[in-house]
């Protein structure tokens, strides 16, 4: 239970006090009157004594009463009224609520922090008028008056005469057998005479001489003078009195009911109660609803949607008897005890004194000597009760029977006089003087009596007091006996059938059983005591027991929470409309957040209902608004329900307030961060041929992983733009933001360009929502951007004010045209997204603050038509607030918590930019590998502004080219290409290769670097407003199958240079699938004639020189799969490319030019290769040379072919499989030699070397025959090593681990064996066949010239050994059985590039054939010391053959 105001000892002793009557006569009663108040009122605030009183038990013993109260009251004959005595306590629970600022009890429990009331002041309200309100009855004398005051005035004529008449009426009522109401204690009933005297008006001489007659008369102590009213209403008016009166009189409602009668209407209007509401009719109590307390409360408000109820929200119906002079302001309170001083007030304290220790004390006390004597004599028992307690209750105990064994007789009344009435009446007078030691032995006894008599009702009462009087025994001589409380209780409730005793006695042992911290024990008799017959006694009760969960040592917050909400419930049930708004407030502290979603929406509900009887909206919206924007677990038919109840609140809050701005929406829940801005028109799709740019669209998919690849496209295309370095103000372009974009910068939009808003809203309901008039809200505020400093050109506009019309409104379209979705339907759980567009035509700063719109249910009635639409349909908005992303850069933003901005919904307006639109035509979607097509494109100019410095960036610049600037550019249009080559050709029958020289500058290449960025010729550099431009652009299909996505960036600026926006970019990706076609390799062997000292032609020299040519093997295979239709590939050209070597001719032994290559054939092609000339070699030009197969040679050094060749990466660039010179020259340097050495080994062997394969391919699609055609590059490094026009597969990687030291350089390599056996070129000459007479002469001998020729442009050290390398039988097989004649080994030093001949003999044994390439040949380089020399590579196997003749 909750904290009370009083102890549980003082409670008690209050509840059960002597009750003293009073009889005024009408004199006396116009005294008390001056000051607005009856007689008893008047006494009511010092009815407690300060001081203590004592009195004997019959045992002699000093009894002291401590603190004692007495309650005095005008005699009452008419019975009370039940529903009445309902009213009024309802009325007294009604009127007080917890204050403001109340203390709060804030509890910890586990998870919960409650914030709980400490105290119940309405349930104490409600105990102290109930007990007070306790009807008298029969079988106890507690609440039966002792004493009454018979109070007359001393200006009556003869007061002697009215106080007998008094005496007499009072006679009458007790006696007389009239009247049922009041009950007396005692037939010899107290008479205090009380001559009541006017200060202000009396005669004090005459008062005080009829106050000495009343003496004389009745005794001193049977009589008072009690002076009052020491000045007159009007006198000191100003001055303060304090008024003890207030805090008393609200109490005194149950006794005097007209007096806050016109409060109870007030209050009955605030709490929408009517008399059969409020349950105050028992017949109709009786037949209560069997309703489940979580059941949703059905509304009595026939606003409410869906309620058919005729009874208006102010329709009261209070009942109440009219009573003459009851009418009472509630403005402004009458003031009370005005006519009285503080002098006064002590006349009257001391005169309840007199009354109390003179009087009634000792009227009492011998009382309790009578009855103690009657009974003593009556029982024949000892002479004192006391002496015989141990005979009464020492003994054997007769084994007490339960409620069910015995008869219900209930009805069953004693005599007046009866010895057990006598018992229980001894009890009671010592329970009211707080002798409750022999008021336990009494009760105990009479319990006994009543027992066996099965006089239940009696029993009861005899119970339940003799707990009370064991509990509040001093020093606690027995435990509290609970047992009897229960016995008591349910007596009272099942035997009895009296459910006012049993509550009292409920309430009584549960203030008990918390004094002593049993609170379960006191929570289980309270939930006992709810029933159906009375819902603001459940409620009550309800709410203690709740309090009781709380309290315990463990608090059982659940307990806690769930009967709260019963209480809630009753109390909804029993009007108390603020008390269940409480209750729910408290309870949903507990269920709110913790998975509960029924009961949170139940609590939710109730809670929303109640605030929006009790006037209070706001509280009722924010109550169904939790219900809505929580997951729901509800049915669809309870959610609407909810939706419409929102839906009504809202209207009916917004009529009331007539705010104009709009508030907060909670459906349908918006994804704010999910918010995407797209600047820009829509594109432009695909028309015919064309095809347009992809660009970027809301409809496209943000990637991550590209963003990067668009940013450095971006950058480099500025870069080239800005003459190599990219502006520190530099912004990338970003035409669609969203949540993984950096929106930490303002974005730039173009005045009379739309600005598209994509809102994601989702419904997080079962049924569907109706949204219309739906578009942005925005703040505007124009700028000048053409002054420098962007001066703010007017005031901030925004569309708030017009958005909460229903309306659409054009005002404002002159600044931002807003449009406006007029239905949007949200199907029940769907995501869906909404396009709002904005077009500014002025520049300036903008920001979207939200979305407005019409919220309606989205059910679909056709019996109420439209009207039920708009009355279900309310205005309001939802704020786009995006959190920005966490920032953790520095070392303060690390340890806290903080976000950047998100600017992605505040653009700036920037002034006029050109619009530049790119559409492809017939641009391919599938080629083959090396597939050469041409393509073409139209740039138009879709803006009112000029465009200039056009360019256009790739990730794949290998795949296309605008072609070289002298290229020729005819024909000219789409249409007269269909059928042409895309190759330039000229007809040339097979011959000697064709040789031209070529610029790589030409095409673009500088540096030795791929033109990444290239510049789109304009005419006059502009492309106007409304211009279009259709340039050619040539394809090469990649060298991989697959699919390829090749993105293109188009750059573009405007004219006019602007602060803002200096630059916009289109992008276009691209989606090419390669299939197979060619597989080419290609090998480069030295060729090993080497010509004599004569030189046939003048020609012959000047087109070779020393050591000048070489073979060059071309292996070509059809690896194309029959799916692309292909039918055969022909090679029409092979063409070479390099600053050294050039294809000379064909010298393939196979006649047929023609190589046509069917599916999985191959080709092999054999040329010779020479090196170019010494001024061709030394200039930084290509060597092209052509070498076609059929009667077209294709010119490969003009565009496309070489404008492909040169963008697939230079050939001169390092390769792998050679040294760095980097390295070789560090070696080198380290043994002490020259750096030049290094180039000397290196080009020993390499090549540097570029074939082109130029191919036709013969298709067959939709019965029409189309040639393809297409160039293969091969790239030839060293001499002997075969290269691939197929870039091999790089090696999976395996996992390195993590290193977080540097790595140690790795040791410097030497150069390759591979590389130092190229030094020396060897050739034999000798005669093919030899004849020799064997039979004549058995040794033959053959001379054999052996020529040396260094490859180097040093001096060499050689050594050539003639000895075969081993002797063994498998080495004779291979050599023959020959000998060399003469020195077996020669030391030699040959100069650069010089040709040493050096001359041998071989001697024969026997014919055969032989091969003399036995030799084995030595090199170093002179310079080298330090080095070993290296085996040379050996010449091909020389076969003689020696004929015997």
């Amino acid at each position: 239970m909750a904290q009370c105001v009083q102890s549980v000892q003082e409670f008690i002793q209050d509840s059960f006090v002597p009750m003293v009557a009073v009889l005024c006569s009408e004199d006396a009663e116009r005294v008390t009157r001056k000051n607005s108040l009856s007689f008893p009122e008047l006494l009511r605030p010092f009815c407690r004594l300060t001081s203590e009183g004592h009195l004997r038990d019959p045992n002699n013993q000093v009894v002291v009463v401590k603190g004692l109260r007495i309650s005095v009251t005008g005699i009452n004959t008419r019975p009370p009224q039940t529903p009445e005595m309902h009213r009024l306590l309802s009325q007294t629970v009604s009127v007080c609520q917890p204050p403001e600022g109340s203390p709060a009890n804030v509890i910890t429990a586990g998870d919960y922090d409650l914030n709980i009331s400490a105290t119940t002041p309405w349930f104490e309200t409600y105990r102290e008028n109930f007990l007070q309100s306790m009807p008298a009855s029969e079988h106890e004398f507690l609440n039966h008056y002792l004493a009454c005051m018979l109070v007359v005035s001393s200006r009556e004529a003869v007061p002697t005469e009215q106080f007998l008449k008094l005496s007499q009426e009072q006679h009458r009522i007790q006696h007389s057998g009239e009247y049922t109401h009041p009950k007396w204690f005692i037939p010899n009933t107290l008479k205090y005479y009380v001559l009541l005297h006017d200060i202000s008006e009396g005669d004090e001489e005459r008062a005080d001489s009829v106050y000495e007659d009343m003496k004389q008369r009745y005794g001193t102590q049977g009589c008072y003078l009690l002076k009052i009213n020491s000045r007159s209403g009007s006198t000191g008016a100003d001055e303060q009195m304090p008024d003890p009166w207030s805090q008393y009189l609200h109490k005194s409602s149950i006794h005097n009911p007209e007096i806050y009668e016109e409060s109870a209407v007030s209050n009955a209007v605030e709490n929408n109660i009517g008399a059969e509401e409020d349950g105050l009719d028992p017949s109709i109590r009786d037949g209560v609803s069997e309703t489940h307390p979580l059941q949703l409360d059905q509304p009595a408000d026939s606003g409410y949607p869906s309620n058919n109820s005729s009874q208006s929200v102010n329709n009261v119906d209070v009942t109440r008897p009219e009573k003459p002079g009851s009418v009472i302001s509630n403005t402004t309170p009458t003031p009370r005890g005005t006519c009285l001083t503080l002098n006064d007030h002590d006349h009257i304290r001391q005169f309840i004194q007199e009354f109390t220790f003179r009087g009634l004390l000792p009227h009492i006390e011998k009382n309790i000597r009578q009855l103690n004597d009657q009974l003593v004599s009556r029982k024949g028992l000892s002479r004192s009760l006391f002496s015989a307690t141990k005979k009464l209750f020492g003994g054997g105990k007769v084994p007490e029977k339960s409620i069910a064994e015995l008869k219900n007789t209930a009805g069953l009344l004693y005599p007046s006089e009866a010895p057990e009435l006598q018992i229980r009446k001894m009890a009671d007078l010592c329970f009211l003087v707080q002798h409750y030691e022999l008021a336990y032995n009494c009760y105990h006894t009479a319990k006994k009596d009543f027992l066996s008599d099965q006089a239940m009702l009696y029993a009861a009462g005899a119970l339940e007091m003799a707990a009370v009087a064991a509990f509040l025994q001093s020093g606690a001589p027995r435990p509290y006996p609970a047992h009897y409380m229960d016995t008591a209780i349910q007596t009272y409730r099942d035997v009895c059938k009296n459910m006012l005793l049993a509550e009292r006695c409920c309430l009584l042992s549960a203030e008990i059983l918390k004094s002593q911290t049993k609170y379960s024990d006191a929570a289980t008799l309270l939930i006992k005591m709810t029933s159906e017959d009375s819902d603001l006694r459940s409620a009550l009760l309800l709410e203690q027991a709740a309090h009781c969960f709380i309290n315990m040592r463990s608090p059982m917050v659940r307990k806690f929470a769930f009967h709260m909400i019963l209480a809630g419930h009753r109390f909804s049930k029993a009007g108390q409309k603020r008390h269940a708004l409480r209750c729910y407030c408290q309870a949903l502290q507990v269920y709110k957040g913790k998975g509960w979603t029924l009961a949170e929406d139940h609590i939710n509900f109730t809670i929303g209902r109640q605030s929006f009887t009790l006037r209070q909206p706001e509280n009722a919206v924010a109550a169904f608004r939790h219900i809505l924007i929580n997951d729901s677990k509800q049915s669809a038919v309870q959610q609407a329900a909810f939706l419409r109840e929102y839906l009504y609140v809202y209207k009916s809050m917004s009529q009331l307030t007539g705010d104009s701005s709009l508030p907060q929406l909670p459906l349908p829940f918006v994804h704010s961060s999910q918010t995407r801005v797209f600047f820009g028109h829509e594109r432009r799709l695909a028309e015919g041929e064309k095809q347009a740019a992809t660009h970027v669209s809301l409809d496209q998919e943000f990637d991550r992983d590209l963003s990067p690849l668009w940013r450095e496209l971006e950058e480099r295309v500025v870069a080239v733009a800005h003459k190599g370095t990219v502006p520190i103000t530099f912004q990338p372009s970003q035409c669609c933001l969203n949540s993984q974009t950096d929106n930490l910068r303002y974005p730039l939009a173009v005045v009379e360009e739309p600005i598209i808003v994509e809102v994601v809203f989702r419904n997080l309901l079962k049924v569907p929502l109706a949204l219309s008039a739906l578009s942005l809200l925005w703040k505007f505020t124009p700028k000048d951007f053409s002054d420098p400093q962007g001066s703010t050109a007017g005031e901030t506009i925004t569309n708030e004010k017009e958005a909460p019309s229903l309306k659409e409104t054009t005002a404002l379209n002159d600044i931002i045209d807003t449009q406006v979705i007029p239905q949007f339907t949200i199907t029940p759980e769907e995501t869906k997204v909404a396009r709002l567009k904005l077009l500014p035509h002025k520049t300036g700063e903008l920001h979207v603050l939200g979305v407005v719109y019409n919220l309606g249910t989205g059910e679909v009635d056709n019996s109420e038509g439209s009207l039920a639409g708009d009355l279900m349909c309310v205005r309001g908005q939802q704020n786009l607030e995006i959190q920005g992303p966490r920032l953790n850069m520095t070392k303060e933003e690390k340890t806290s918590v903080r976000y950047g901005p998100d600017r992605r919904l505040d653009p700036i307006i920037t002034p006029p930019m050109p619009l530049l639109e790119v559409f492809f035509i017939n641009f391919p979607t599938g080629l083959l590998c090396g597939e050469i097509r041409k393509a073409w494109v139209e740039f138009v100019n879709v803006s009112a502004v000029p465009l200039t410095g056009l360019r256009v960036a790739s990730t794949h610049p290998e795949f296309f080219t605008f072609g070289s600037a002298t290229s020729d550019l005819t024909p000219v249009t789409p249409t007269a290409a269909e059928h042409c080559s895309a190759y330039k050709t000229v007809a040339m029958p097979p011959s000697v290769a064709t040789v031209s020289l070529v610029s790589p500058a030409a095409f673009g290449v500088t540096n030795g670097d791929r033109p990444v960025v290239a510049e789109i010729p304009l005419s006059q550099g502009v492309l106007g407003p409304g211009e279009a431009l259709q340039i050619p652009l040539w394809l090469r299909g990649p060298d991989r199958e697959g699919v390829h996505e090749i993105n293109f960036l188009f750059y573009y600026e405007s004219t006019e240079k602007t602060a803002k926006l200096r630059h916009r970019v289109l992008r276009h990706t691209a989606f090419i699938c390669a299939s197979r076609s060619l597989s080419v390799r290609a090998t480069a062997s030295r060729s090993n004639t080497l010509h004599g000292r004569e030189r046939e032609t003048e020609e012959r020299q000047e087109g070779e020189e020393k050591n000048g040519s070489m073979l060059v093997f071309v292996d070509v295979e059809n690896i194309n799969t029959s799916e692309a239709g292909v039918r055969e590939f022909h090679i029409v050209q092979v063409s070479s490319s390099s600053r050294q070597w050039r294809l000379h001719k064909c010298i393939n032994p196979v006649g047929d030019k023609d190589s046509k290559l069917a599916s999985r054939e191959r080709g092999k092609l054999c040329f010779k290769a020479t090196r170019c000339r010494t001024e061709e070699a030394t200039s930084k030009k290509y060597t092209f040379a052509d070498l076609n197969l059929g009667n077209e040679q294709i010119v490969s050094s003009t565009t496309p072919c070489a404008d492909f060749f040169f963008r697939r990466g230079l050939p001169s660039e390092p390769r792998r499989g050679g040294i760095s010179t980097s390295n070789a020259s560090q070696m080198w340097r380290q043994s002490g030699t020259d750096d030049g050495v290094t180039d000397i080994v290196k080009k020993c062997s390499d090549v540097e070397l570029d074939i082109i394969v130029l191919w036709k391919a013969y298709v067959v699609e939709d019965n029409k025959q189309l040639i393809l055609e297409g160039q293969l590059h091969v790239a030839l490094q060293t001499i002997g090593k075969e290269a691939c026009s197929l870039s091999q597969k790089e090696e999976t990687q395996e996992m390195v681990l993590l290193k977080f030291k540097p790595d140690v350089p790795p040791p410097v390599s030497k150069p390759s064996l591979e590389q130092l056996s190229h030094l020396i070129k060897t050739c034999l000459h000798y005669p093919e066949s030899y004849d020799h007479p064997f039979p004549q002469k058995s040794l033959c001998m053959v001379p054999v010239t052996l020529t040396l020729s260094n490859c180097s442009s040093a001096q060499v050290d050689v050594i050539v050994d003639l000895r075969h390398k081993t002797t063994s039988p498998e080495s004779l097989e291979v050599h023959g059985s020959f000998s060399w004649l003469g020195q077996t080994q020669y030391k030699l030093q040959l100069q650069a590039q010089e040709v040493y001949r050096l001359s041998l003999k071989a001697c024969f044994f026997q014919a055969g054939v032989y091969n003399l390439g036995t030799p084995r040949v030595f090199a170093k380089l002179a310079q080298t010391s330090a080095m070993c020399e290296t085996s040379q590579q050996s010449a091909m196997p020389a076969l003689i053959i020696i004929n015997s003749v």
